[in-house]
C-alpha cells in the first residue's frame, strides 16, 4: 500500500503506528495509515487482517 520512500513500517511491524496518515476522521476518532492500519484515538489499532490491537497508552 505504501508508495513513498522510505517505505512506512508494515502492519505487522512493532512500529506500525509510525506509518503516514492517509485519511483522518478526527470527529469519529480514527485515522487510516498507509500500511492499512486503522488507528483509533484511544491508541487501539485494527490491522488489515482483522486482528485487533488493544489500546496501548504510555504509562503515566
Amino acid at each position: 500500500m505504501c508508495r513513498h520512500e522510505p517505505p512506512c513500517p508494515t502492519a505487522s511491524a512493532a512500529d506500525r503506528d509510525a506509518a503516514a496518515t492517509v485519511v483522518r476522521h478526527d470527529e469519529q476518532g480514527w485515522a487510516l495509515l498507509c500500511n492499512g492500519v486503522l488507528r483509533f484515538d484511544d491508541t487501539g489499532d485494527l490491522l488489515p487482517d482483522g486482528r485487533v490491537i488493544a489500546p496501548h497508552r504510555p504509562a503515566a
